[in-house]
């Protein structure tokens, strides 16, 4: 018998493939909870390189060479690495189309999506993993967004705005209060939290301590 809601709150970002797999993982295990039905999810902004200037275009490859300082053969092996992790779970990462994007105006997108965030979050990591898709370009991101069912002149008035810009900032801030320091982060009731892209018998088990604290 549960003894409580549980709510788990998810700092991600779009342009973190690990947690593209994280998301996956932890879907695939809460979907197998005895309990989902009293599991409430909310998905938190988080920007990995919240310098990465808007529009520029450029590879993941060159913007992961100049920002970690490695050879490209290095960064290519991280790309295989992960795109290998990823296949296990049925993900298709492609590496040779992504390009390196400002995620702040998605992040904006998804707290504006209502109930149908968790379906653009993942529509959003396979136009950005998957498609090669610019995410960071608005128009791009109105198409996103009405192949999962939101109105086109309402998202494009809302990206044209500040609208959810201050709750990406109040997330962000969050994130920094928690001293989360990588992506993704699960936290359930504030109390327990789990990091990283775990195997799914992990958030398993934080769901189940999360529903039973005794």
């Amino acid at each position: 018998m549960i003894d409580q809601d549980v709510t788990i709150e998810v700092w991600s970002d779009i342009a973190c493939p690990w947690c593209y797999i994280g998301k996956t993982r932890f879907l695939s295990a809460l979907d197998s909870f005895e309990h989902k039905d009293r599991v409430n999810v909310i998905w938190r902004s988080y920007q990995l390189a919240p310098e990465t200037p808007v529009g520029e275009g450029r590879t993941e490859l060159d913007a992961l060479v100049e920002m970690k300082g490695m050879a490209p053969d290095q960064v290519r092996q991280m790309f295989a690495q992960v795109s290998t992790t990823a296949a296990e779970v049925s993900l298709n990462l492609n590496f040779d189309t992504v390009i390196a994007a400002n995620t702040f105006d998605a992040h904006r997108l998804l707290h504006l999506a209502g109930d149908k965030q968790t379906e653009l979050l993942d529509a959003l990591f396979k136009a950005h993993f998957t498609d090669g898709r610019v995410i960071d370009d608005r128009e791009e991101l109105v198409r996103i967004a009405v192949s999962v069912g939101l109105d086109a002149e309402t998202v494009r008035e809302q990206l044209d705005s500040d609208a959810a810009a201050e709750a990406v900032s109040e997330d962000l801030s969050m994130a920094r209060a928690l001293q989360v320091s990588g992506v993704p982060f699960f936290v359930a009731n504030r109390a327990i939290a789990v990091s990283g892209a775990q195997p799914e018998e992990v958030f398993l088990q934080l769901l189940t301590r999360a529903s039973d604290p005794a």
